[in-house]
Formats: C-alpha cells, structure tokens, sequence
C-alpha cells in the first residue's frame, strides 16, 4: 500500500469515494460532473491544494483532500482538510495514519505552517483519531459560514 498526491488519472476513482463518502457524512447534492471539475481544478492548480490517496495495486482505498489559504493571522500558507474518507475495509489498519503523515509532510514541504480541519460533532472515532495525531479545538473559536450561492 502507497500514500501518494493524486494525479488526473485518478480522478475516476476519486469520484466514487467522493460519493460513498457524502453518503457516509449525509451530504446532499452530489453531482457527479460538478465533483469531477473540482477535482481536476484542484489537481491541476497546486496553489489551491492537493488531494492524497492511499492506493494499493492501482485501487484506491482512500483520499485525503486539503485547500490551501494565505493567512495574515498565522503569517504564511494554511491548509485546511476538506474531505478525509477511508473504505470501511481500510480502517483501523493505519492507512488513515500514513495518509495523514503524507500530507503532512507534503504540506510542511510546501511552506503551510497550520493545518485545520472540521468535524462533526457527533463523530467520536473521527475526533479519537485526529486528537490522537495532535490536533485540538482552538480555545476561544468557533466556527462560523455562510452559503454564498
């Protein structure tokens, strides 16, 4: 099994876990050709960030997708984990752990000097493993958005 950046080639691959994981999150409005073109964008523009993949003899049993912001607040290069989807098969065999560790170490390579995330609240398992990697609510801050479409 490999961690890797994903390339153009992947991407149909990368659509299917997209939709098992939008079902798994209960995200509405999956659109398979709206899906593609994020994706290829965002493969074909490193300045927005990059997508890595646990592939293992061409099959991909994961993604981890990250854009990228500039940061006054944090004086340089931010990421932020889109989307992080493992194949239940996948689980609990540390494939999740060396994806994160690529990105990490990709993003760090890159310049980021912060990488934030969101999370459901309800997702315990989700919650155990990224505490278990280091990372913690930020005291003080909440998360706010606003659908601008």
């Amino acid at each position: 099994m490999d961690t890797r950046p994903a390339i153009a080639a992947d991407v149909p691959q990368l659509l299917a876990l997209v939709r098992r994981y939008w079902e798994f999150e209960g995200i509405g409005g999956f659109s398979a050709l709206r899906v593609e073109i994020v994706l290829q964008e965002l493969l074909a523009t490193a300045a927005r960030g990059a997508i890595f993949v646990a592939d293992e003899q061409g099959m991909l049993l994961g993604y981890l997708a990250v854009v990228l912001v500039t940061s006054i607040e944090h004086q340089g290069l931010m990421g932020e984990i889109d989307e992080f989807y493992l194949l239940p098969a996948a689980r609990s065999r540390g494939i999740g752990t060396r994806l994160l560790a690529t990105a990490e170490a990709a993003l760090v390579h890159r310049g980021c000097v912060r990488l934030q995330l969101q999370l459901g609240a309800a997702n315990a398992l989700a919650s155990d493993f990224y505490r278990r990697h280091g990372y913690a609510a930020r005291a003080g801050y909440q998360l706010l958005d606003k659908p601008l479409r």
